[in-house]
């Protein structure tokens, strides 16, 4: 385990415990053959038939993590820093691994902008979606061991969040970062969801953009096009982790 002081991420060694705890459960399931199976049936499912997923698709990730490398979390968290995002939307909860950075780095970003103490949940959110009931347990389950470096920077909406999330994001300020983990045919009708409420200078992060690139096609052709007001790359982490900001004044 690496020392409190080596990490990019500043948090409690509890909490820091527990994500190290969280990303070896994850990686050991990442691992397995039968995760291997199931992503390479995934990709020739799509290259076949053009569907990525289906009803045992879903059964099968049901107890998965599913979820991002420590080193893009670590990034993620860095990203979310540096841009003092405060009102942040995760795409993709599962477990909830990668929620704690963006809440960690959510309540840093409200304290540190703030001359009186902070009441924790308040003036930021992390607004997390998932579908899956069991997944959505259990990422409360995580965050509620975090405590309340975490817990009160999330709000979590369960369900399809083509349904779920118009709502919230009536009632949210300017979305500050937009987190894109997953399946794919949801990407680009998130983004498009969440473009209206997105800030002059917000990122947009989706991961795996270079592993399953084929499966990205429509969001990585709708953010390589100047006229949506995107500037992109993929970063050189595994998979590729696409980082896109907003700068609509330079749509041409």
């Amino acid at each position: 385990m690496a020392s409190t002081a080596s990490r990019p991420v500043v948090a409690s060694q509890k909490v820091l415990s527990l994500l190290d705890h969280l990303h070896n459960q994850s990686r050991a399931q990442e691992s397995s053959f039968a995760m291997f199976l199931f992503y390479m049936g995934r990709y020739i499912r799509f290259l076949f038939s053009k569907q990525p997923q289906s009803s045992s698709f879903d059964d099968f990730v049901r107890d998965k993590f599913i979820a991002l490398e420590p080193e893009k979390c670590d990034f993620l968290y860095l990203l979310a820093r540096a841009s003092g995002a405060m009102n942040v939307v995760e795409a993709g909860t599962s477990f909830g691994v990668s929620t704690i950075y963006l809440a960690l780095a959510v309540g840093q970003n409200v304290a540190s902008k703030s001359t009186e103490p902070v009441m924790p949940g308040k003036g930021g959110k992390v607004i997390a979606t998932e579908k899956e009931e069991s997944k959505a347990a259990k990422a409360r389950e995580h965050w509620q061991q975090a405590g309340q470096e975490v817990e009160p920077w999330i709000k979590l909406l369960e369900g399809d969040l083509l349904v779920t999330l118009p709502k919230q994001l009536g009632e949210t300020d300017a979305v500050d970062l937009l987190l894109l983990d997953i399946w794919t045919p949801l990407a680009l009708p998130t983004l498009k969801l969440v473009k209206p409420k997105l800030r002059h200078g917000a990122l947009v992060i989706a991961d795996n953009t270079s592993s399953v690139k084929l499966l990205y096609k429509d969001l990585l052709d709708y953010i390589h096009d100047g006229t949506n007001g995107f500037r992109t790359m993929t970063t050189p982490f595994s998979g590729g982790l696409e980082v896109a900001v907003y700068l609509p004044e330079l749509a041409q």
